[in-house]
């Protein structure tokens, strides 16, 4: 069974109290709130319970790397380095296991290296060969282009590639922990999730898609879409990138979307938490719904969908939001 996801904010703030609890000069007392914090919520004690997972991890990668990652942690509070790697631990708390699946042999000096996105954050970037890659929120990209070939190993996230034309006859590769998305001339999004399998929708030319540990490969047209994981490929459906890539255009389109599932999109775009009800989670909605404002988005669906949105401020270290969708009461 997957892991439940955990909110980016409740990520960070696992991430800040690991990077306090490195230092030489962590009290008694900064430990005794450092408990508090895990025993407050169950969510607390999942988001540390993974960042020891991936402390584990790096402490497996004995060498330079882990030095890296040391001395990144011990900078100063508001140094770039310490930043970038609270960023990226973030990130891969975030992605649970998908992430250091596939990832195990990858240095932490790379992932510092890589193009990342944070939350509710698009970026656009155009490559020596014409190929532009539009990054969506919270994603993490490595672009590797070498004499053979052009390879952009995506972490975690997703993105929408459109192919260049100048690449000298090497091949342009996507590589995820599940396998290999070889453009064939094409305008294609790549999708990887927190434990979920790699997505990749094509809208012009065709792309193949090849698992890592799998004995066929499956060859996407244009207007399809599939996904795959180190074994095996799904069957090829329909695919619309005016709905399964509106976010290029910070747009969330919902085609009749349980209201869970759509949250679940929206915390992409959310620093705080965002959840409902479990009486109305399969409440259905349909629109397209704008992605600068989300308590804008809140709103609006509220209102669709007769609910109300409730909101809670705690004070763990800073203040934090959260926004729950729940049934509206009786009118007074």
């Amino acid at each position: 069974m997957a892991e439940a996801a955990i909110p980016r904010a409740v990520a960070q703030q696992a991430v800040e109290w690991m990077v306090e609890l490195q230092s030489p000069d962590a009290t008694l007392d900064l430990k005794d709130q450092w408990q508090q914090w895990r025993a407050a919520d169950p969510v607390h004690e999942q988001a540390w319970q993974r960042i020891e997972a991936v402390n584990r991890q790096l402490g497996a990668m004995a060498g330079p790397d882990t030095l890296d990652f040391a001395k990144a942690a011990l900078a100063p509070q508001r140094s770039a380095r310490r930043r970038q790697m609270v960023k990226s631990l973030v990130v891969l708390v975030v992605a649970g296991g998908a992430a250091w699946t596939g990832y195990r042999q990858t240095s932490w000096r790379e992932v510092l290296a890589g193009q990342r996105t944070g939350v509710g954050e698009r970026r656009t970037i155009d490559l020596d060969d014409g190929t532009r890659v539009v990054m969506n929120a919270s994603t993490v990209l490595d672009i590797r282009f070498g004499s053979s070939e052009r390879r952009l190993r995506l972490i975690a996230g997703e993105m929408l590639v459109q192919s260049g034309k100048a690449g000298s006859g090497r091949p342009l590769l996507v590589e995820t922990p599940h396998g290999l998305a070889t453009a064939l001339g094409t305008r294609f999004s790549v999708r990887l999730d927190a434990d979920g399998p790699t997505r990749v929708g094509v809208y012009e030319g065709a792309v193949r898609l090849a698992p890592v540990d799998g004995q066929r490969s499956l060859v996407l047209q244009a207007g399809q879409k599939s996904s795959f994981d180190r074994q095996h490929i799904g069957d090829a459906r329909p695919a619309r990138e005016d709905s399964d890539a509106a976010w290029v255009d910070g747009v969330l389109v919902a085609r009749d979307m349980r209201l869970d599932d759509f949250l679940q999109e929206l915390r992409r775009y959310s620093v705080h938490p965002l959840s409902c009800d479990d009486n109305v989670a399969g409440l259905r909605l349909s629109g397209a719904y704008p992605l600068g404002d989300i308590a804008k988005v809140l709103d609006n669906v509220a209102g669709l969908l007769s609910l109300q949105v409730h909101s809670v401020s705690r004070l763990w270290g800073w203040r934090a939001a959260s926004y729950r969708l729940v049934q509206a009461g009786p009118k007074k």
